[in-house]
C-alpha cells in the first residue's frame, strides 16, 4: 500500500521567471562538451581519439575502477579535442555534432522477459548505467552491490524547477518500460513519488512500482527526504536512485535500441526575456541554448537550480544530469546600510528587519549577493527549521570539517547528499559552503570506508 509523505520543515523560495509551458526545439549543431567531473568519483580512461567519428551512444571513456561502466557520447559527430589539465587529468571531451544524428543500435528489448543480469548487462553495455546513482555517497552505482530498493522522484520542488508533468508528457510508455526493468534489479520495491495534487503526472497508473504522494515545501522533492520516510538507509545497505528524465532515456533504449539523451530543459529566472522550455542534449553549449533570450549583461547563468546548480559561462555546457538553466542577476553591487534597514525584497526565515513572512505568495527577483562574508558557525537554530531529516545538520557539518568518520557515521552521513544541505546553506548567517563541506565528507568516507 502506498504511503503519502508529508513534511512541514523546509522552505519554498518563490522566484520570478518560471518557465512558460511552451517548448522550442533547438537544432543540433555546434560543439558539445562532456566533462568527466559531472560523474563524481569516476576516474576516466579515455577511448575517444581526436578526429574519430562517433555515433550517439558510442563510448567516450570508461571508469578506471570498473571497465564495465561506460560513458557514451550524447550526440553523433567528430571528436575535435580532448582537453587535459594537471597530471593529464581529463577535463573535457569536445564533439562537433552532426546536423543529422546517427545512433548506435543496441537492439530492442522487452524488459518483462529479461532476467536481472540481462537488464544490468544491457544498461552497462549501452552506457545507461551512469544514470543509476546510489546512496550512500551520491555517486554512480556500484553494479556489484544489490540495492534494497530503488527510488524515482517524479516531482522537483526546487526553485523554478522544471514541471516534470509537462516535460515528460507523452513519455508514459518509456517510463513504464524503464520501471519494469528497474524492478528486475532489486528484491525490494521500486518507489515512485509525485506531487499529491498532480493529476497529469505520466507516472499515474504506472505498474511494478509503489506510488507515493508528496505534500510539503522544498526539499520534499529530494530523494533523501523520500528515502528517510519510506526506507531509511542503515550501515552496509545500498539504495539506487534514478531521476525521472533519465528514466525516459532508459525506457527509450529498451523500446527502440537507441541511446537518445535528448531532454526537455527549462530556461528559468528573471534574466531571461522569455522563460520557456527547449529541447537539448547534455553537453550543449549554453550560448546556443540561450541565444537572444537574455535581458542584460549583468547576470549569472547556472546549469541546474539556484540552490544546488553549477555556475557556468556562456561558453560553458549544460550539465550531463541537468534539465534546467537558470539566469539571475549578478550580486556584485554594494548595498549601503543593507544590514541596518528594513528589507522588503528578500526572503528570510526570521522576522528581524524582514517582511517576507507577511507575503508568503510573493515572488522575488533575488541576485547572487550573499549579504555577508564567511565567518565561524553561529548557533541560531535556523538550520533545523528548513531541514526535514532526523539528523543534526550543524553537528554533521562540523564532523565533516574535522574528519571524524565515526561521528559522521553516527550522525547519519549515509543518508544524505550535498543537495540536502542547499537550504541550510541558503539560510546560513555564517555563509559557510555547506554542500562543499558535505561533498568532501562523503568523499572521505567513501575513500576510507568503501
Amino acid at each position: 500500500m502506498s504511503k503519502d509523505i508529508r513534511i512541514k520543515k523546509g522552505l519554498d523560495i518563490k522566484l520570478i521567471g518560471e518557465a512558460e509551458q511552451t517548448t522550442t526545439d533547438i537544432s543540433v549543431g555546434g560543439v558539445y562538451v562532456i566533462k568527466p567531473e559531472n560523474f563524481h568519483g569516476i576516474i576516466p580512461k579515455v577511448l575517444a581519439k581526436v578526429g574519430a567519428e562517433v555515433k550517439a551512444g558510442e563510448t567516450l571513456f570508461y571508469s578506471k575502477s570498473d571497465a564495465r561502466i561506460l560513458f557514451p557520447s550524447p550526440v553523433s559527430g567528430k571528436i575535435v579535442e580532448v582537453i587535459r589539465g594537471e597530471r593529464r587529468k581529463v577535463l573535457e571531451i569536445r564533439i562537433a555534432a552532426d546536423a543529422s544524428q546517427q545512433f548506435a543500435d543496441f537492439g530492442k528489448k522487452e524488459a518483462s522477459k529479461m532476467s536481472s543480469e540481462e537488464v544490468k548487462t544491457h544498461l552497462l553495455s549501452s552506457g545507461c548505467w551512469p544514470f543509476v546513482k546510489q546512496r550512500p555517497y551520491d555517486v554512480v552505482a556500484n553494479p556489484n552491490q544489490a540495492p534494497k530498493s530503488i527510488f524515482v522522484s517524479g516531482y522537483n520542488s526546487a526553485p523554478l524547477a522544471a514541471d516534470l508533468d509537462y516535460a515528460l508528457k507523452g513519455k508514459e510508455a518509456e517510463i513504464q518500460e524503464a520501471i519494469t526493468a528497474l524492478g528486475k534489479l532489486t528484491d525490494g520495491k521500486v518507489h515512485v513519488s509525485i506531487s499529491k495534487d498532480s493529476t497529469l503526472s505520466p507516472f499515474n497508473g504506472v505498474k511494478g512500482a509503489e506510488l507515493h504522494g508528496l505534500v510539503g515545501p522544498h526539499p520534499i522533492g529530494n530523494v533523501s527526504t523520500q528515502i528517510a520516510n519510506l526506507d531509511p538507509i542503515n550501515k552496509g545497505e545500498v539504495i539506487w536512485v534514478v531521476t525521472a528524465q533519465d528514466l525516459v532515456v532508459i525506457g527509450e533504449l529498451l523500446l527502440t535500441g537507441k541511446f537518445n539523451a535528448k531532454r526537455t530543459v527549462a530556461l528559468t529566472g528573471s534574466q531571461f526575456a522569455k522563460p520557456k522550455y527547449i529541447t537539448a542534449y547534455p553537453g550543449a553549449t549554453i550560448s546556443t541554448l540561450v541565444k537572444g533570450n537574455l535581458n542584460t549583461d549583468n547576470f549569472r547563468i547556472i546549469s541546474g537550480n539556484v540552490l544546488s546548480g553549477t555556475q557556468v559561462s556562456l561558453e560553458g555546457a549544460l550539465g550531463y544530469y541537468d534539465n534546467q538553466i537558470t539566469a539571475i542577476p549578478e550580486g556584485d553591487d554594494y548595498e549601503l546600510f543593507g544590514w541596518n534597514k528594513p528589507v522588503f525584497d528578500k526572503v528570510s526565515t526570521t522576522r528581524a528587519f524582514t517582511f517576507s513572512w507577511m507575503t508568503p505568495k510573493k515572488k522575488y527577483d533575488l541576485n547572487t549577493n550573499t549579504n555577508g562574508e564567511h565567518r565561524a558557525f553561529v548557533v541560531t537554530g535556523s538550520y533545523e527549521q528548513v531541514f526535514p531529516l532526523d539528523i543534526y545538520p550543524m553537528q554533521l557539518l562540523k564532523a565533516c570539517m574535522y574528519k571524524d568518520l565515526d561521528e559522521m557515521e553516527a550522525l547519519g552521513a549515509y543518508e544524505i547528499a550535498p543537495e540536502d544541505f542547499a537550504l541550510t546553506e541558503f539560510v546560513c548567517v555564517s555563509k559557510q559552503p555547506h554542500q562543499k563541506i558535505i561533498r568532501e565528507g562523503l568523499d572521505l568516507m567513501r575513500e576510507e570506508l568503501g
